[in-house]
């Protein structure tokens, strides 16, 4: 309860600072706009060329993005803005005051900042996938009952994969050409996995489970559900977890204060 009320009273001050600057508040949400727009019209092309990607037509390609999207904005929402601040932070010495609190040191680093602008992203995204799912012929409204198992280990692996690659920052300060690492990477997650040979959909499965995304909660929609594929990506998932922790934990040990 202590973490929650804490967590609650940061998206509070992280909404009141938002409203200060409406028309940036309103930019964010109009840039990542264009960003799902360029997706759907990627998409979109490509099956002018063919009727199936990944074993999947439009509509259900449409569904994968509906889930891309949502799962995207809620890790905007209470991740990002942490974690790309993050090597900043450690650079100006201000983790030094979060090391004081008398609560982890990943929380706070973690969750400090909420952007509630993204907000407007999760609802376009919840829309997006709605209609999606409308738009299917014969769908079992059932299925969506899989999502309250898949979509937090979708969140938890996307924020477990970044934070470790955030955390190297504790040790060498600066690891710009990690986050653009990072970046290049998470596009791996963009596609359905059934689209890669064996080896990357191996690596994208356990390796860097970016499938964990959108394309396993997808194919729980669309596919006959794999349970064992769903209990599989939940351990990866929730093992992945407990390496940011013990990463981040490791990192500590090696951190030299930048305003000492």
């Amino acid at each position: 309860m202590k973490y929650l009320r804490l967590f609650l009273s940061f998206a509070r001050t992280s909404f009141i600072a938002d409203m200060e600057y409406r028309v940036n508040f309103l930019s964010r949400i109009l840039t990542d706009v264009i960003w799902y727009v360029a997706q759907i019209v990627t998409f979109e092309t490509l099956f002018q060329f063919s009727d199936k990607i990944g074993g999947w037509t439009l509509p259900e390609m449409r569904v994968f993005l509906g889930l891309i999207f949502i799962v995207d904005g809620i890790y905007m929402v209470l991740f990002q803005a942490n974690l790309d601040s993050m090597t900043e932070k450690i650079r100006k010495g201000d983790m030094d005051l979060l090391l004081t609190k008398p609560v982890s040191s990943q929380f706070m680093m973690s969750l400090q900042r909420t952007s509630t602008a993204m907000l407007g992203n999760l609802i376009i995204g919840t829309s997006w996938l709605i209609y999606s799912i409308i738009s299917l012929e014969n769908f079992e409204w059932i299925r969506l009952a899989w999502l309250i198992f898949l979509l937090p280990i979708a969140v938890i692996t996307t924020y477990s994969l970044r934070m470790l690659v955030s955390t190297v920052s504790v040790i060498v300060t600066r690891a710009d050409y990690l986050q653009f690492a990072w970046y290049q990477i998470t596009r791996l997650g963009l596609r359905p996995d059934k689209m890669y040979a064996p080896f990357l959909r191996y690596i994208v499965l356990t390796i860097i489970p970016l499938a964990a995304t959108a394309s396993v909660p997808a194919r729980a929609l669309l596919d006959p559900p794999e349970v064992g594929l769903f209990i599989w990506i939940g351990f990866v998932s929730g093992f992945f977890l407990w390496l940011t922790t013990k990463f981040w934990n490791y990192a500590l040990k090696h951190y030299t204060s930048a305003s000492s």
